[in-house]
C-alpha cells in the first residue's frame, strides 16, 4: 500500500502528467491525444504515461497502432484519504494563523 501511495504522490508531482490525469477524467485518449497539449514528443508522453501506469492510475490498451488509455480512479480515492489524515491539523493551524492575523496589533 504504501509502495502504490509513493507512486501515485510521484506521478502526480508532475504538471504534465497532472494534466494527463485530469483529462482522462473526462474520457478515454490515445497517448497522442494526451501529448497534442504540451510540447512534448509522443515518446515523452507515452514516458510519462508509462509512470502513471506503474502507480495504477492508468490503464493502456493497445488496438493496433493506437494506444487508448483510461482513467484508474481507485489509487486517487487511497491519496486523497491519507491526505484527508492530515485535514484536521491544517485547519487547526490555518485557524491559529487566522486569529493572530486578525486580532488587534495591540494585543499579539
Amino acid at each position: 500500500m504504501v509502495e502504490q501511495l509513493d507512486a501515485v504522490f510521484h506521478a502526480m508531482a508532475d504538471p504534465t502528467r497532472r494534466a494527463m490525469v485530469r483529462s482522462l477524467a473526462t474520457g478515454e485518449r490515445t497517448v497522442g491525444e494526451l501529448a497534442a497539449p504540451h510540447p512534448i514528443s509522443l515518446a515523452a508522453a507515452s514516458k510519462h504515461v508509462k509512470v502513471l501506469e506503474r502507480a495504477g492510475l492508468v490503464r493502456r490498451t493497445v488496438l493496433g497502432r493506437r494506444h487508448v488509455c483510461r482513467l484508474e480512479a481507485q489509487p486517487l480515492a487511497a491519496a486523497s484519504r491519507h491526505l484527508r489524515f492530515y485535514e484536521q491539523f491544517w485547519t487547526e493551524r490555518l485557524d491559529a494563523l487566522e486569529e493572530f492575523v486578525t486580532r488587534p496589533e495591540e494585543t499579539r
